[in-house]
């Protein structure tokens, strides 16, 4: 097949790594011809850019495809893919994140081509304006007309878009975001090495947050928490993965707090090093706000970790409570601590709900048996639209 796909941009992040598994896969492992179409990528977030630049695919940057919204760059957007999209002749287009979802949809209808979208997160969401929210929510129904197919992330995304009326449930598939399953099921970095590299003590119990330090991901809920856990349990040790605008805020937070000492912050790090750093976790955290579904949250099932998380979105369908993590309401800091106590007084309870979310979810979200089923929506698609 000949497979286009467009993103707005290639920063370290799931959408874009599931983007990447997907184009690595299809041009090695099936024979397919693919085109990757993405924005410029610059800013604190990190790049994929070199990864897409050495796969088995072509990448062609667009520099009128950026995440802010410019309409003359939009309009600029839409005719630079809709000319190489004429050029390459795809069977299928397949799109990816908000920005380029609506760009790129039209893109592929004014040049005729089929086209796919995944739904990695709502681009209509907790935290937006009423004027923002409904404006999202105009302009996927406008591209709904002019998607084929919708590939979830995960069941709630489908459930959000079917409630805004966006398109009806048939045409949507949920097919969870794959990626490479191996490292954390045996990490490249011995877990008592890596904890010595942190400065970790034996008798340390760490909480991991992985993600950009960015509003709407959770951390400033994960200094509250804090705040609650550690006067009863000093060893408490919070390992904060990322970076981001917000750092000097939280460290000052932190720092206020008397907190200093409980957290450990690693800065930006390139992914194949999340696996071995997750291996030195003994729970993982998530706070964020509104995500589709965090890969962090099947990372760290799979690394035998159980997770606590906010019951938002797509978390519920892999953090179950009780099982293989707790959940706790959105913004409620106090069931968010007492989840981690829980575990943070249990070893055995940590072992045995960890053990359980690799039992579940190692086969599902290998990448592999992503692209495997997103090919087989291209191909229905390509025999649906002929």
């Amino acid at each position: 097949m000949k497979i286009a796909h467009i993103i707005t941009r290639l920063i370290i992040g799931g959408a874009m790594e599931n983007t990447l598994f997907t184009c690595e896969d299809h041009a090695r492992d099936h024979g397919d011809d693919v085109l990757l179409l993405t924005g410029p990528t610059d800013g604190p977030e990190g790049t994929l850019m070199p990864r897409a630049l050495a796969g088995p695919f072509r990448t062609e940057i667009i520099p009128s495809l950026q995440r802010s919204i410019r309409p003359w760059k939009e309009y600029q957007a839409h005719h630079e893919l809709m000319k190489v999209l004429k050029a390459f002749q795809p069977d299928v287009v397949h799109t990816h994140t908000s920005k380029a979802g609506i760009v790129g949809r039209a893109a592929a209808a004014s040049a005729k081509i089929p086209c796919v979208h995944t739904v990695h997160g709502s681009s209509f969401h907790y935290g937006q304006s009423p004027i923002a929210y409904h404006t999202y929510v105009q302009l996927e129904r406008w591209a709904a007309r002019r998607t084929a197919h919708f590939i979830s992330v995960c069941n709630k995304m489908t459930d959000i878009f079917v409630d805004a009326k966006i398109a009806p449930r048939e045409k949507f598939t949920t097919i969870y975001s794959g990626f490479d399953v191996e490292p954390f099921l045996h990490p490249p970095v011995a877990r008592d090495e890596m904890r010595r590299k942190l400065g970790l003590q034996d008798n340390d119990v760490v909480v991991g947050k992985i993600g950009r330090l960015f509003p709407l991901k959770g951390h400033e809920q994960v200094i509250a928490a804090a705040k609650l856990i550690v006067p009863a349990h000093r060893n408490v040790k919070f390992l904060i993965v990322g970076d981001g605008i917000l750092r000097p805020q939280y460290e000052q937070d932190v720092a206020s707090a008397g907190l200093k000492d409980n957290f450990i912050w690693t800065g930006m790090v390139p992914p194949e090093e999340i696996p071995a750093l997750m291996g030195a976790m003994d729970i993982v955290l998530h706070a964020s706000q509104w995500e589709g579904l965090a890969r962090v949250l099947p990372q760290g099932l799979i690394a035998g970790k159980p997770v606590v998380s906010f019951a938002i979105d797509g978390a519920p369908e892999v953090v179950r409570d009780g099982e293989t993590g707790f959940l706790a309401p959105l913004n409620d800091t106090q069931a968010l601590a007492n989840g981690m106590v829980k575990l943070i007084a249990d070893p055995e309870l940590r072992a045995k709900l960890g053990s359980r979310g690799r039992e579940l979810f190692t086969d599902q979200f290998r990448h592999q048996t992503m692209s495997r089923e997103i090919r087989r929506v291209y191909e229905r698609v390509v025999n649906e639209t002929k």
